[in-house]
C-alpha cells in the first residue's frame, strides 16, 4: 500500500506542531506564574522601633520580692559550748580568740534575698518562684512606685517551682498584667522580661524566644521556654512578656558557667503556670494523680527476654495493693 502526502497535508502537519508548541508554552508560563504569586519569601520583621510603650504599661505590676529568712548556726542545735581555759595557761588567748569565733558562728542569723513578682489581679495575688520564698520567714513585696507590702504565703508547688502571694490592697484594685498563651508563641518572636536582677528593681531586658520544650536536671513536670533576653540572678519569678503584654513565661533559671547571663534563660511556660496559679489559689496546693504502679524503660535487654522487636515503652514491675 501506497501514501501519497500532498502539500496541504504538509501545511496541515506544521500547523498542529506550532499550535501545540503554542500550548505547551502557554502551560508552561501558567505554571511559572502560579509558582510566583504562591511562593512567599520569608523575610525577617524588623525589630520595634522602641519598648518603651509597652514597659510603661507593665512595669507597674511587675514587683520586687524581698524575703527575711532565720539561718541557725553551723554549730547546729544543742551543741555544747567550748570551754574556757584558765588563766595564765600557754596559747590561752589565741583559745579565747577561736572560742569567741565559734560562739559566734553558732548563733542564729538572718539571712536576705531578693527576688521577682508580678500581680495577676487587682486584688492583689502575686506569682513568683517557690525558690524565692521556700524558706522565709518574712516577705515583703515593693512595688515599682516603692510601696511595701507584707506578703502571706497562698500555695507553694516545688515541683513546677510555683508560687503564690496574696498582699492587701490599701488604695483600691492594683495594677495587673494578664495571661498570654505561650503554645502560640513561635521561636524567633520577641519577648520582653522585666524583674529585680542583683536588686536593681525594675530592669527590663529584651530578646526572642530562642527554643521550646528545653528539660532541666531534676524536672519532669515543665517543659521550659528559652530565651537570649538577659535573666540575672534576681529575675526569679519575674514575668516574660510578648510584644501583646501578655505573660507567656515566668522566669525560673540561667545556664551560666560564670553565674551570670550567657543568653541562655528558661522560662516556665505561662500554659503551665496558669493551671498551676489557679489550683494553688483555689486549693492552696496542688494535687497530683498516683497511679500505684512501678515502672521501668524498656531497654535492649528487657525487650529481648520478652521477644520484643522494639526498644520503647515501659513496663510495670509491680503492682501496689488498693491503689
Amino acid at each position: 500500500m501506497s501514501m501519497i502526502i500532498t502539500k496541504e497535508a504538509i501545511l496541515g502537519a506544521r500547523q498542529f506542531k506550532a499550535i501545540s508548541q503554542f500550548k505547551a508554552i502557554t502551560l508552561s508560563l501558567m505554571i511559572i506564574g502560579a509558582l510566583v504569586i504562591t511562593y512567599t519569601p520569608a523575610y525577617a520583621r524588623g525589630a520595634p522601633d522602641s519598648f518603651a510603650d509597652l514597659v510603661e504599661n507593665l512595669s507597674p505590676a511587675v514587683v520586687n520580692i524581698s524575703t527575711v529568712q532565720t539561718v541557725r548556726g553551723r554549730g547546729g542545735k544543742g551543741r555544747p559550748a567550748l570551754p574556757r581555759v584558765p588563766e595564765g595557761m600557754p596559747f590561752g588567748e589565741f583559745w579565747d580568740q577561736f572560742r569567741d569565733r565559734v560562739e559566734e558562728d553558732n548563733q542564729p542569723r538572718e539571712a536576705r534575698s531578693l527576688g521577682s513578682g508580678f500581680i495577676v489581679d487587682a486584688d492583689g495575688y502575686v506569682v513568683t518562684n517557690n525558690h524565692v520564698v521556700e524558706e522565709a520567714d518574712e516577705i515583703t513585696v515593693i512595688t515599682v512606685n516603692g510601696d511595701e507590702y507584707d506578703a502571706k504565703i497562698i500555695g507553694r508547688d516545688s515541683r513546677t517551682d510555683l508560687a503564690l502571694l496574696k498582699i492587701e490592697t490599701r488604695n483600691g484594685p492594683l495594677p495587673f498584667v494578664k495571661w498570654g498563651d505561650s503554645d502560640k508563641s513561635r521561636i524567633g518572636d520577641w519577648v520582653v522580661a522585666i524583674g529585680n536582677p542583683f536588686g536593681l528593681g525594675g530592669s527590663v531586658t529584651a530578646g526572642i524566644l530562642s527554643a521550646r520544650n528545653r528539660g532541666l536536671d531534676g524536672s519532669t513536670y515543665i517543659d521550659y521556654l528559652q530565651t537570649d533576653a538577659p535573666i540575672n540572678r534576681g529575675n526569679s519569678g519575674g514575668p516574660m512578656f510578648n510584644m501583646d503584654g501578655k505573660v507567656i513565661g515566668v522566669n525560673t533559671a540561667i545556664f551560666s558557667p560564670t553565674g551570670g547571663n550567657v543568653g541562655i534563660g528558661f522560662s516556665i511556660p505561662s500554659s503551665d503556670a496558669q493551671r498551676i496559679i489557679a489550683e494553688l489559689k483555689e486549693k492552696g496546693r496542688i494535687a497530683r494523680g498516683w497511679l500505684g504502679v512501678s515502672i521501668s524503660p524498656v531497654t535492649g535487654d528487657i525487650a529481648e527476654s520478652l521477644g520484643l522487636s522494639i526498644e520503647k515503652g515501659a513496663i510495670i514491675n509491680r503492682v501496689f495493693p488498693d491503689s
